[in-house]
């Protein structure tokens, strides 16, 4: 039996996660996996050992896996899905035509052969030893049990699998268009979730994942001549070698055509890898663990892989000091797959591009180590609380990391894409199922740019220092534990003492938008009065800016009433003056000077910008 030695800080943070939520349960799963891959016809053979121990206070009659390969064939619901969302047309922001489906799907699932199509077929299937009853619904797998898991019980599930890799359409995938062998995603039958909400059997048509953190045992075998990255830790690199073997150490493969990598991962809920004969493997040290680059060497990726591997340390400086540290010992950037993807303890990204887009997307799917990987929030029912997320820690750490950025406002692609969400009527609510939107486009722009704004945005409503310790707090609080949105916004109340249940409920429940505009400006008894309107329906606090003619500055600070508190004062540099709290219901409110409008030179509302008004044309006035 092999030893699995789990990092001393992984343990620790499970540990304090579930002293800090103890009635969030969690179930667990403990995989042991032996699969083989034939390289000439595409194929991966392989046995399963899913021990799986059932935490929750139900009796659970069946069970549910994902076979996630099964959606590349034609007829599927992700071909039909991508086909009919490509019939509506869109206008882009350059002002061009363009049909509303992935462009990497499109309507390429249809035409795939029979040798070209991936599946996932289940040939056996045991619980605790006794053969069990099941059916293939697509991309699910149902088994109906013939004696039921109990409450607070283990099982352990054997299964035999055979699976045909499709030729690279999304994420998964053979061949991709830089030209790697195999990026092996979403390549086993994995246990669905069953949480506090029940099972979440979801059908695989294009969007994102949630599963059971558990450990991964898995041996894979090929091809002697293929470089394999991915999840987990290595166990046998003096056999493998390829960069994997400790300095100085000799490397001794054994006899035959074929190698066995042998790897262990603690505590995740996936397990991914690629391979390609021509990976170039490079290491860096950063901090407590160790990343790993896998990339085809061309003339583009000979420098940029390099550079790359150099920045990370700098970059992980500013996120483990904002977002938390990483707890794993290892991290792989791996060229493959069809954009970007992320995975436990690893990522699968395109890498024939410039530097900072490279950058940009290593970053972005390594800050789903934390969103996707330790906090792991259900992405089909709330995608922005993913990727927002994500797209916040990201264009914070590279606005904060790259000098040549530093300085501008990191969020402002993330404003525009909202705003132009509201500009093209696509917008639905962020509680919209991930897979149920109506558009690709407004899916997209919700849960990155409006989930981004939804941050940035939160800052301005309670300080974004006490954001930025409350995003701290959720990380100490909720990693390893599945939060939904009123977890994250409970524990904002807690960091802020305000009230917030208002601003998720018109940010993630509705379309309503922000609004406010100078109504009128005048003099009355000698002294200047300004009345601002709330023009549309989603009610804010409001920061006015009044500059005077001999150079002061002095905020206005309007509390909304619903938060029963004010934010504390972000610039002490500026004097701050606290009005009474603005009621939801009323539509206009009156600020009045101590001088006379003449010694004014401008006015403004939100002079910050991070309250998402969608016209600003009315926010500001200046004196004559």
């Amino acid at each position: 039996m092999r030893k699995t030695i789990v990092p001393a800080l992984l343990c620790l943070l499970v540990s304090a996660a579930a002293f800090a939520q103890p009635d969030r349960w969690q179930q667990r799963v403990k995989y042991r996996m032996d699969v083989r891959m034939d390289v000439s016809a595409n194929r991966i053979t392989g046995k399963q050992q899913l021990e799986y121990t059932n935490n929750s206070p139900d009796t659970l009659f069946r069970v549910f896996y994902h076979l996630y390969w099964n959606a590349f064939q034609p007829g599927s619901m992700m071909d039909v899905r991508s086909r009919e969302l490509g019939k509506l047309v869109l206008v882009d922001s350059k002002g061009k035509l363009k049909n509303d489906w992935d462009e990497r799907v499109k309507d390429r699932i249809s035409k795939l052969k029979p040798d070209e199509i991936g599946y996932q077929k289940v040939l056996s299937l045991r619980c605790n030893g006794r053969q069990q009853t099941y059916r293939t619904e697509e991309t699910i797998l149902v088994v109906d049990l013939d004696q039921p898991v109990l409450p607070k019980s283990s099982v352990t599930f054997d299964l035999e699998f055979e699976a045909q890799v499709p030729v690279q359409i999304r994420r998964s995938g053979r061949m991709n268009k830089e030209g790697v062998d195999f990026s092996i995603a979403q390549w086993y039958p994995k246990m669905c979730e069953y949480d506090y909400e029940g099972w979440h059997p979801t059908p695989y048509i294009a969007r994102e994942f949630y599963g059971v953190w558990g450990d991964f045992d898995v041996n894979i075998t090929l091809d002697k001549k293929y470089v394999v990255a991915g999840t987990g830790y290595l166990q046998n690199p003096e056999q493998i070698g390829y960069g994997y073997e400790a300095k100085g150490t000799k490397v001794v493969r054994p006899a035959g055509n074929t190698l066995t990598w042998r790897f262990i991962a603690p505590n995740v809920h996936d397990f991914v890898w690629a391979a390609d004969p021509d990976y170039k493997h490079i290491k860096k040290e950063v901090d407590g663990f160790t990343a790993h680059f896998f990339y085809l060497e061309n003339d583009t990726t000979r420098t940029t892989w390099p550079q790359l591997a150099e920045m990370i340390p700098n970059a992980y400086a500013y996120i483990k000091k904002h977002f938390g540290p990483y707890p794993y010992k290892q991290y792989s950037f791996i060229q493959g797959g069809d954009g970007g993807m992320e995975y436990p303890m690893a990522t699968l990204i395109l890498g024939n591009g410039k530097l900072f887009g490279l950058y940009g997307v290593a970053i972005h799917e390594w800050m789903h180590s934390w969103y996707q990987g330790m906090l792991g929030t259900n992405e089909s029912l709330y995608p922005w609380m993913d990727e927002g997320f994500t797209t916040f820690a990201e264009d914070n750490t590279i606005g904060n990391t790259i000098d040549s950025l530093k300085g501008r406002w990191p969020m402002e692609s993330a404003y525009r894409g909202y705003f132009g969400l509201v500009k093209g009527g696509f917008e639905e609510p962020m509680s919209t199922h991930s897979d149920h939107y109506s558009t690709n486009y407004g899916y997209g722009q919700s849960a990155y740019s409006k989930g981004a704004v939804f941050l940035e945005q939160l800052g301005y409503v309670i300080g974004a220092s006490v954001r930025d310790a409350g995003l701290l707090r959720y990380y100490r609080d909720w990693r390893f534990r599945h939060p939904n949105p009123k977890d994250f916004i409970r524990v904002m109340e807690k960091e802020s003492g305000l009230q917030l249940d208002w601003y998720l409920q018109y940010m993630m429940n509705s379309t309503k938008h922000i609004d406010y505009g100078l109504d009128s400006i005048y003099n009355e008894n000698g002294r200047g009065v300004i009345r601002l309107r709330r023009i549309g329906e989603f009610p804010m606090p409001i920061d006015l800016m009044v500059e005077y003619a001999d150079g002061r500055k002095e905020l206005h600070y309007i509390p909304l009433t619903l938060m029963f508190g004010n934010k504390l004062q972000e610039d002490t540099s500026i004097k701050r003056v606290v009005h009474d709290g603005w009621k939801w219901t009323h539509p206009t409110y009156t600020v009045t000077l101590d001088v006379p409008l003449g010694r004014v030179k401008s006015i403004e509302i939100d002079p910050s910008r991070r309250m998402a008004d969608i016209d600003r044309r009315n926010n500001k006035a200046v004196g004559e």
